[in-house]
């Protein structure tokens, strides 16, 4: 049986077409998860591999996870930005690998070490400016994903006086964020 709400508010339909409500949802998680995950430039990943092998031998996923830490989690690397790289400066002779237990380890050579130290004088990359307010690269976008996310929930299995108290919600929220940026 289907009623006015559930047209609106049903499961969201195939190619064929989503409806209003799916439609926004979707923009605005795509909005966010793009601001959430900045792509960096590849010499980026090479100068914080560099940077962070100064300070100590690492794995890969070391280094993913340390870049993570550093920048607040405004920057993580992929797998596939990271190994490349590792291998490449193990190729130019920067970086020598040392495998135990299943994992490589890498540590500088001395032509990797006057690399790291020649740019040390630079900002490590994962302090440049895009990645220093990680609220608003980080914890705003991902707390309106979440948001979208019960939006949705509600929307799929409320009631309707539940969602009329969601509407309520999100109205009364959106007025509070104004606010926010209203004061001085």
């Amino acid at each position: 049986m289907s009623s006015p709400f559930s047209a609106g508010f049903g499961p969201k339909p195939g190619a064929s077409g989503g409806w209003p409500l799916w439609d926004a949802l979707d923009q605005f998680k795509d909005v966010f998860e793009q601001r959430m995950s900045p792509r960096m430039a590849r010499g980026d990943v090479r100068a914080a591999v560099l940077a962070l092998l100064a300070e100590r031998p690492m794995h890969g996923y070391q280094v993913i996870q340390e870049i993570e830490e550093r920048s607040g989690g405004a920057w993580k690397p992929s797998p596939g930005s990271v190994y490349p790289t590792l291998q490449m400066l193990a190729d130019e002779g920067l970086i020598s690998a040392e495998e135990s237990g299943g994992r490589k380890t890498y540590t500088l050579t001395d032509t990797g070490r006057a690399e790291a130290d020649a740019a040390s004088a630079k900002a490590a990359p994962w302090e440049a400016s895009g990645s220093k307010d990680s609220g608003r690269t980080t914890e705003l976008p991902r707390a309106g994903v979440k948001l979208a996310q019960a939006v949705g929930q509600v929307a799929r299995g409320g009631t309707p006086e539940q969602v009329a108290q969601a509407v309520e919600v999100l109205d009364d929220a959106r007025r509070r964020l104004y606010s926010i940026l209203a004061q001085d």
